[in-house]
C-alpha cells in the first residue's frame, strides 16, 4: 500500500496499480528498458494488474516472470473493460497508467491517473483525462517508488 497525504487533495491509500501494456509499458510488444526492475520493486507496495488488448501478442511472454496479474481482453469493448477493472478493484485505491484512447475511461475512473507519452505516442483524450503526464513509463513508475515526487506533482 502506498499511503500519502497530498495537500489540497487529501489522503491517498493506493493498493492497486492498473497498467496498459503496449505503448505504456512496452514498445512494439517489448518491455521498455527499466520497467521490469521497477515492477519488481513496486510489487512489494501494490498489487499490479496489466490489462491489455495485446496488439502484438507479446504480453504473456514479456510479463511471464513478473509479479503482475495479466488480463488479456477480447477484441471490442476494451475501453469499458479496462474501466471495469478499476471499478472492481475499488477506484479510490487505484492508480492507473495508459497512453491510448482505449485507456481514457480507465484513467478517468482511477483515483490517480498517469498518461505516458512514449515512443508510440499518446492519445489526446488520454492526456486530457490523466492527472499526470510523463515521458516514459519508468518516470511514471518512479513517482510511485518515490511518493514524495507524486505529492509534489499533485499538491494544490
Amino acid at each position: 500500500m502506498i499511503d500519502l497525504d497530498v495537500p489540497g487533495l487529501g489522503s491517498l491509500s493506493l493498493a492497486h496499480l492498473v497498467l496498459d501494456f503496449n505503448g505504456t509499458l512496452a514498445r512494439t510488444g517489448t518491455l521498455v528498458e527499466g520497467v521490469e526492475r521497477r515492477l519488481f520493486a513496486l510489487a512489494d507496495l501494490v498489487r499490479i494488474h496489466v490489462v491489455t488488448a495485446d496488439t502484438f501478442g507479446q504480453a504473456r511472454f514479456a510479463l511471464d516472470r513478473l509479479p503482475v496479474d495479466l488480463k488479456i481482453l477480447k477484441p471490442g469493448g476494451e475501453s469499458e473493460a479496462k474501466a471495469a477493472v478499476v471499478r472492481e478493484l475499488g477506484r479510490e485505491h487505484v492508480v492507473a497508467m495508459g497512453n491510448g484512447v482505449n485507456d481514457t475511461l480507465m484513467l478517468g475512473e482511477a483515483h490517480v491517473s498517469i498518461a505516458v507519452i512514449g515512443a508510440e505516442g499518446a492519445a489526446c483524450e488520454a492526456l486530457l483525462t490523466a492527472m499526470i503526464t510523463v515521458c516514459n513509463p519508468c518516470d511514471g513508475l518512479d513517482l510511485l517508488l518515490e511518493p514524495k515526487r507524486l505529492v509534489a506533482t499533485l499538491r494544490r
